[in-house]
């Protein structure tokens, strides 16, 4: 009787749990949004030529088989399913003339500001001669060869003697090659958007470098989706994330189609609502303004500060350790000295006023020392923004 009482109460307990976790997926189900997919029929839709074009039109005599383009004379895998899976196996096999070398191309782009053939969206008859086309296969091929390995790829370009070109113009080779197309030297650019963030983010030693995992809303204006919100939406509001999600990379940034993040189109990001193989690249006083008021940036250059007066007592050791870490450079003694009198000129400024020092170091969650004196931390604080925002910092030469 004892044993079928205690064996009754187990039930009882197991009941219960399985009432609550019935109530926990009940309550998962309700927060799904539904999603339409692209799913492989079990058995394929018949295709046909449509009588000029209309689609309730098909010469149902005229049935089009599922292949890859004629064009290129290259057979689909052996045993390949003939649907999308195979499709991708098609375009990857290694006889492939062209998957290789368009992504190769899109990462020398990537890096060089332009292509090998210029027109990396065209590949075709009407495409630009590639300038170095015994360079594009050899880098195809080895790209194969490697399984298809992007990081390898790109540490064999960046440590190339063509890469690690200083971007000095020469008079002779401009005359000869005026848009640089053989390289005589770097072409310098500005770097793009997720880029100038991610590194302010790095130097300052908050990025975040987790992979995978959901979108975060970093720093923005709250406001902007109100704008642009439809009634009964998920995204109507901007809620802006905490802790290391602030601190992600600019690629984790959750996007909303009809309100890119500000920071990221004011540094000609595309907005996505189509696909873009080349960027343009403008210079308005919007950019700067962005790198010397917006909350991420001015975060980023006050925890740079916290960093490097953690790490020295002397006021040149620190401005050096600032200048390098944004620029990979050394300061030469022109440009200590311009970092010395942008120092002195906030000592001054943050010691006749420590409201407004405190108020400056209120940017950004991230806590500041326990023990620190507001006015010379905010005088750090600047010198570490205007650093951040050097043409040498967010332009690659």
């Amino acid at each position: 009787t004892e044993k079928m009482v205690n064996q009754s109460l187990e039930n009882s307990d197991a009941a219960k749990k399985v009432a609550e976790v019935k109530k926990q997926i009940k309550q998962l189900e309700d927060q799904a949004v539904p999603v339409l997919i692209m799913k492989e029929a079990a058995e394929p839709v018949p295709a046909y030529v449509l009588e000029r074009g209309a689609y309730d039109k098909p010469i149902t005599d005229t049935v089009i088989e599922r292949k890859p383009p004629s064009m290129v004379d290259l057979p689909m895998p052996e045993g390949a399913p003939n649907n999308r899976l195979g499709f991708a196996q098609w375009l990857t096999q290694d006889e492939h003339p062209l998957t290789a070398r368009v992504h190769v191309n899109r990462l020398w782009q990537m890096l060089f500001g332009t292509g090998i053939v210029k027109s990396v969206e065209d590949f075709g008859s009407q495409a630009d001669w590639p300038s170095h086309p015994n360079l594009l296969d050899y880098l195809a091929v080895r790209f194969t060869e490697s399984g298809w390995d992007q990081k390898a790829l790109i540490r064999d370009i960046v440590t190339s003697a063509t890469y690690r070109q200083q971007a000095t113009r020469n008079a002779e080779a401009e005359e000869i090659d005026a848009d640089n197309r053989l390289l005589s030297h770097f072409p310098r650019q500005r770097l793009k958007a997720e880029f100038i963030r991610d590194q302010a983010l790095a130097v300052a030693g908050l990025l975040n470098d987790e992979i995978g995992g959901p979108s975060v809303k970093p720093y923005q204006p709250g406001d902007l989706w109100n704008e642009v919100a439809i009634g009964g939406t998920n995204t109507g509001r901007f809620q802006r994330d905490s802790g290391d999600a602030l601190y992600r990379r600019s690629m984790y940034t959750f996007w909303k189609k009809t309100s890119p993040p500000a920071q990221m189109q004011i540094f000609n990001a595309p907005t996505r609502e189509f696909c873009t193989v080349g960027r343009d690249t403008t210079n308005t006083p919007l950019q700067v303004l962005t790198l010397w008021n917006d909350e991420q940036f001015l975060e980023a250059a006050r925890v740079l500060a916290q960093r490097t007066l953690a790490e020295s007592n002397d006021d040149a050791k620190r401005l050096e350790l600032i200048y390098r870490r944004c620029t990979g450079d050394v300061p030469d003694a022109d440009e200590l000295a311009v970092l010395q009198d942008v120092l002195a000129y906030y000592r001054e400024r943050y010691a006749g006023s420590a409201e407004d020092a405190k108020a400056l170091l209120t940017q950004g969650e991230y806590p500041l020392p326990e023990t620190h004196d507001p006015a010379e931390l905010a005088s750090w604080m600047m010198v570490a923004s205007t650093a951040l925002s050097l043409d040498e910092t967010i332009v690659r030469d």
